[in-house]
């Protein structure tokens, strides 16, 4: 009983729960002293964020695939109607004892208007796959050589009279270099490929004025050069240095390649060159991807591309025959044995 100012009152009684300041307590800890189930309502926004990032990562996959699958093709497409038939061809069996070494016979081939071509340029590339090496070994056009089955010529005639067999077989003889594969582009195709690759040229520094027998006129002076410049540049040979100043352009010319093709900008223009490739070159390897090996390591910044030429100074003299005109006639045992000695010496 209560008493109210004279009344008296009955206190009702209720069953009122007391107070659970469980939550309250809760709300006061800390996230790094919480141990409990995440939320439901995180767990979800973990989850629609997940999801989002998978959505566009494949979305990114597909419209990188549809770029690579259209310039492929339209790659391939440019290349349409430029087969080149070097005759059939045998490669040397790996060396057992030397199994990571393969040599690639690489030729640059021009029509001379007869449906028949002659090599302008023949070089051997030997890629040591477990070392990462590789070695550049360029040959003379103007080399009097011995050809198989036929009189002696100049080596650039060899393809000229029976195909890529005998070039390979030529030099094969000759220098005792084991031949695996090889590569072959025309001229024509030369210029193509360049100008796909690199739309903006490839940056030489011409040392003197070119224009003789070349087809453009080059002056001095450090420019980017397009596919039919650069060719220019790499087969000028009318003045002293002759077919040597010649062979040493070319090897600046691939330096030149490799470095532009470590620019960052080469990766979107991949799929097209690699199209264009397949209908521009001619090979015997027995698909596009082994190729594609060959270029990667060729454009790795980190290998650094040795290079020789044939013949060596002090081993060769000028002279003419009537059936093959002017000709380097050489010591072939001085050069067969520096060649084996750069081949296989250790690259520090």
């Amino acid at each position: 009983m209560i008493y109210l100012h004279g009344t008296y009152a009955t206190r009702r009684k209720t069953n009122r729960p007391k107070e659970d300041n469980t939550f309250l307590e809760e709300s006061n800890l800390t996230d790094e002293h919480y141990e409990g189930p995440v939320p439901r309502r995180r767990r979800r926004k973990k989850l629609r964020v997940g999801r989002l990032i998978v959505t566009i990562l494949f979305l990114l996959f597909l419209v990188i695939g549809f770029y690579s699958y259209f310039q492929y093709n339209l790659g391939q497409s440019l290349a349409s109607g430029n087969d080149i038939d070097p005759g059939p061809f045998t490669g040397d069996v790996t060396d057992p004892q030397n199994p990571s070494v393969e040599n690639y016979l690489l030729l640059g081939i021009d029509d001379d208007g007869s449906g028949k071509s002659r090599t302008d340029t023949m070089m051997v590339l030997s890629w040591d796959k477990k070392k990462g090496s590789v070695r550049l070994v360029s040959f003379m056009r103007d080399i009097y050589a011995e050809i198989p089955g036929y009189k002696n010529y100049k080596l650039n005639t060899a393809y000229y009279l029976n195909g890529v067999q005998t070039t390979k077989d030529t030099i094969t003889g000759m220098f005792g270099i084991p031949i695996h594969h090889y590569v072959i582009v025309d001229f024509d195709n030369f210029e193509s490929i360049i100008n796909i690759a690199f739309p903006k040229g490839v940056e030489i520094d011409v040392q003197k004025e070119m224009s003789e027998k070349i087809g453009v006129t080059l002056m001095p002076g450090t420019q980017r050069l397009t596919g039919k410049e650069l060719l220019g540049y790499a087969r000028f040979r009318a003045d002293a240095e002759g077919d040597f100043g010649r062979v040493r352009r070319q090897q600046e010319v691939i330096a030149a390649l490799k470095e532009e093709g470590l620019r960052p900008s080469m990766i979107g223009r991949i799929p097209k060159l690699t199209g264009a490739l397949s209908g521009f070159i001619e090979t015997d390897l027995t698909s596009k991807d082994e190729l594609s090996k060959v270029l990667t390591v060729l454009m790795k910044g980190k290998v650094d591309i040795e290079t020789m030429t044939v013949p060596v100074e002090g081993t060769y003299e000028f002279t003419s025959y009537s059936h093959a005109g002017s000709v380097i006639e050489l010591d072939i045992e001085k050069n067969k044995n520096a060649l084996s000695q750069f081949l296989n010496s250790e690259i520090d």
